[in-house]
């Protein structure tokens, strides 16, 4: 029997690499979906109120719906696992998951973000045992008990809205006054009687027994330093892009990791293409919206440049 080879591999369980899939599908594309997160950071936003069709919906609830969509198609192949590595050979692509190898004419990179980490000391001991990097996921731990969120951004913000539905406290610590989160969720956070915001701080170091107890803060316009006693301490301070495996494939890079883009999502790698957060496109504006653009734009571009093969 002849070894299976796949028109596309896409990487990536977000909307970008989601979407991309149902328009390499729509071109009857044999297409291989490798994920090992659905969602992405999508599935960790608690309510998207700024994706058109849907006045709200929950993060998960939205890739639920997509890839409900997706996995529709019988030439699709969802493949729930990590791609631990990513080579050219010839002219395939080849993927390597546990089991086994997965190879393709054309791939597309939706890869996304990983989490941006403090860097402080206890950060790393008490992973799992009061730090978390999502508040959706692991929020419900914290009821009726004192939390704090450090950052300024949406996603900071979505923390701090949800957790307040549980948390009997919620502190923000932010290392400026001005935030960089749409106004409308700055606003419904101020008016939250349980959310106490902490400015011009940052969070120097963590402190427990078994668990997180307390977190030194620090005041950078006044050098002050004091002890806040928290049971969670949920970190929304950004995300760097993931690209572990662009760089083995010989794709370039920005200055800040980030995969260069044509306009038409080809990188430098002919039959590689590349959409979503870990690109940069759309202008840094990384959201549901601008993620599911890119990915159409790489799937009808994977389907050209494989007509064009042929």
């Amino acid at each position: 029997m002849a070894e299976k080879v796949y028109d596309v591999a896409v990487i990536g369980g977000g909307p970008a690499g989601m979407t991309a899939t149902l328009f390499c599908a729509r071109y009857n594309l044999r297409v291989a979906l490798v994920f090992s997160k659905l969602g992405g950071a999508m599935a960790e936003a608690h309510i998207i109120e700024n994706y058109p069709g849907f006045k709200s919906i929950g993060g998960m609830e939205l890739a639920e719906k997509m890839f409900e969509q997706v996995a529709s198609y019988s030439n699709v192949e969802v493949v729930m696992d990590e791609v631990i590595d990513a080579r050219k050979d010839g002219e395939l692509f080849v993927l390597t998951i546990r089991e086994r190898e997965i190879k393709s004419r054309a791939l597309i990179l939706a890869v996304g973000m990983q989490r941006r980490k403090l860097s402080v000391k206890g950060e790393e001991e008490f992973l799992g045992r009061g730090v978390s990097y999502c508040a959706t996921c692991d929020g419900m731990f914290f009821r009726d008990k004192v939390v704090a969120v450090i950052g300024g951004g949406d996603a900071a913000f979505d923390a701090i809205l949800f957790l307040s539905n549980i948390a009997r406290k919620v502190y923000l610590i932010h290392r400026r006054e001005e935030f960089r989160a749409e106004e409308i969720k700055v606003e419904a956070a101020k008016k939250l009687n349980n959310v106490e915001f902490i400015l011009n701080s940052v969070v120097e170091e963590l402190d427990g027994k078994d668990k997180l107890e307390r977190i030194k803060v620090k005041n950078i316009k006044t050098n002050e330093e004091k002890w806040l006693d928290v049971d969670g301490l949920f970190i929304e301070i950004g995300s760097v892009p993931s690209a572990v495996l662009a760089q083995k494939l010989g794709v370039e890079l920005d200055e800040h990791g980030f995969i260069k883009v044509n306009s038409d999502m080809s990188t430098n790698v002919g039959g590689v293409f590349a959409a979503g957060d870990i690109t940069t496109a759309s202008a840094n504006v990384r959201q549901v919206a601008t993620a599911v653009g890119e990915g159409a734009i790489a799937g009808v571009s994977a389907y050209l440049y494989l007509k064009k093969k042929r």
